[in-house]
């Protein structure tokens, strides 16, 4: 049983994703400007080096957030319409279950079917785009909230395989 588990992750926090750049832009420009004040004593704890390391830290944080963004919007976009809108409506707009299916006109089994394979065609789709899951492991890893997010799938799928083993045994 596949469990999508970094289709999810990456659909999760899309929304996330631009709010992150911006306040990594405020940050960046609140470094910024401290290195202009800089002066006596100042400037040997606060060594201008490490500023500029830690501004060029946090611009390349900013890239690889944007980077996810496209490829989320390059994935969807390439997918099919419908099934694209069905994760749309699921995870960026978060709307109920009972909502999506009287929006999308489509019975109860046929969305939650439709959720299993579009996540599995969004997957599919960011690694054709260069991102399979192995690499989103490695580029993603710094990114501690968006690991949490993932780990937070994890252990609801090992949940669900849990209930799921129960229920076989006390058949």
């Amino acid at each position: 049983m596949q469990n999508h588990v970094w289709g999810k992750t990456l659909l999760s926090v899309y929304r996330y994703l631009e709010r992150i750049a911006d306040a990594i832009d405020n940050i960046i420009e609140k470094k910024a400007v401290q290195t202009s004040s800089m002066l006596g004593s100042d400037a040997l704890t606060h060594n201008t080096l490490a500023l500029a390391n830690k501004i060029i830290d946090l611009s390349e944080r900013k890239v690889k957030l944007i980077n996810i963004k496209l490829l989320i919007e390059k994935a969807l976009s390439s997918m099919d319409e419908k099934g694209a809108k069905i994760l749309i409506l699921k995870y960026f707009d978060n709307l109920p279950c009972e909502e999506i299916l009287k929006t999308l006109n489509l019975s109860r089994r046929t969305y939650f079917r439709r959720i299993g394979e579009m996540e599995g065609a969004f997957e599919a789709q960011c690694a054709m785009f260069g991102f399979p899951m192995e690499r989103l492991d490695s580029y993603l890893a710094s990114e501690s909230w968006i690991v949490s997010v993932k780990e937070k799938f994890l252990k609801s799928n090992k949940d669900e395989k849990v209930v799921f083993v129960k229920e076989r045994i006390c058949l």
